[in-house]
């Protein structure tokens, strides 16, 4: 079994907003694979399982806040006795990339990112991560909240829909697989 775990917040005033970049993917990962979703409250999360090329795969979006996102993970990968380091996948967006960079990492520090800071704190800094960036120079005329509580533009939200979650889709299929690697890419 595989977790795959998106970044995001639940209410629906953050839905298309680029902090929701990681809710997004998964929600179309959902629709392409015929997901029912149920809501788990005792350990606030929405999940779904579905199967890619033969395995199992949990898809999660937790019901806490962003920023509080690691206590959901380490419920699910202490309840299926998984291994955060091979078996757990996060989508989230990354400011400090620009916008349509898709960057792979396998570990490391939480860069800033308050969730990955709350991941980090309860999983450890060891899985793997599809960083999508958001960063463009709109960014550089608000604050970061502002900015990451705010939807994308037309043109930004069809490359995201047309173009960067199919590539994710197949990133995730590779993680699955057990054939992702470390890479850096845009779109």
């Amino acid at each position: 079994m595989k977790i795959i775990f998106a970044q995001g917040n639940p209410d629906t005033k953050y839905a298309r907003t680029r902090h929701n970049t990681g809710f997004m993917v998964i929600d179309a990962l959902g629709d392409k694979y015929d997901a029912l979703w149920r809501d788990v409250d005792k350990y606030k999360a929405r999940t779904a399982e579905v199967i890619i090329n033969h395995e199992k795969v949990l898809l999660i979006k937790p019901l806490s806040y962003y920023n509080d996102t690691g206590l959901v993970a380490r419920h699910f990968i202490d309840y299926y006795k998984l291994d955060p380091t091979t078996d757990f996948l996060v989508v989230h967006d990354d400011l400090s990339l620009p916008f349509g960079t898709i960057r792979i990492r396998q570990s490391g520090s939480d860069a800033g990112n308050n969730g990955i800071k709350s991941l980090n704190s309860h999983i450890g800094e060891h899985y793997f991560r599809i960083r999508i960036g958001i960063w463009t120079e709109d960014r550089d005329l608000m604050d970061d909240v502002n900015f990451v509580l705010g939807k994308f533009p037309k043109g930004e939200q069809h490359k995201i829909d047309k173009h960067i979650i199919p590539h994710i889709d197949t990133l995730i299929e590779q993680f699955v697989q057990g054939s992702l690697e470390i890479s850096s890419s845009s779109i």
